[in-house]
């Protein structure tokens, strides 16, 4: 039974494998096939100036599928490009960055791929962003103190004051004195302390603006 598990499991790694180096590959084809889907739907508006007109009508189909096409494949290219990131960084510089850069990219990719698409289906992207503009004003208020946090996490990121895995100390009045743990996770909206009886989450922000110090060794450590 032992003989027959073993070929059966280098095939499933050997399969794996393969799927991780094609996983890139695919995402390149489907930006490829956004960049093709987003020239042709706008060589296809030289021959009209607005949808639902009554000239035109085949040019119209041309440029409104390969609108539709164009959004598809740029979010399965955004989606697989930061996933491919992702497990690249991973290895070199840690989960944490790692996620970052993933979102980061998402972000970014998205919001392209939304103002790109609107623009070939020839909706005034101009009033939209104004619009949303004042909105992003109100959220931003509304969520002061989650976005501080978050940027506070990619300050804490990139400026690595501590790692996962070190004994620190925290001192800051917002935190009432002292707090002193091991870094178990770096998130974005937390960093996580096992304090040896229970696990703490301190908010980023608080992190940021805390003296941040190794913990004293105990007679045990030494």
């Amino acid at each position: 039974m032992h003989l027959q598990d073993g070929p059966q499991l280098d095939l499933s790694a050997k399969v794996a494998k393969v799927k991780a180096r094609t996983r890139p590959w695919k995402s390149i084809i489907a930006l490829a096939f956004a960049i093709a889907a987003g020239v042709t739907s706008g060589w296809a508006h030289h021959d009209f100036r607005h949808f639902f007109d009554a000239e035109h009508v085949p040019s119209q189909i041309i440029a409104a599928a390969t609108a539709a096409a164009f959004c598809a494949f740029a979010c399965i290219a955004t989606y697989g490009l930061s996933g491919a990131a992702r497990s690249v960084l991973e290895r070199r510089t840690g989960a944490s960055h790692a996620a970052v850069v993933r979102y980061v990219l998402l972000l970014a990719g998205g919001f392209t791929t939304l103002v790109i698409t609107l623009l070939l289906f020839s909706v005034p992207v101009g009033q939209l962003l104004v619009g949303g503009a004042l909105a992003s004003v109100f959220i931003g208020i509304a969520a002061q103190q989650a976005l501080s946090n978050v940027f506070a996490g990619i300050v804490l990121l990139l400026a690595h004051p501590f790692r996962v895995g070190d004994a620190i100390r925290l001192r800051a009045g917002a935190l009432g004195g002292q707090i002193e743990g091991t870094v178990t996770e770096i998130g974005i909206t937390y960093v996580r302390l096992d304090s040896g009886g229970s696990i703490m989450s301190v908010p980023n922000s608080q992190v940021l603006n805390a003296v941040v110090g190794p913990a004293p060794q105990t007679p045990e450590d030494s």
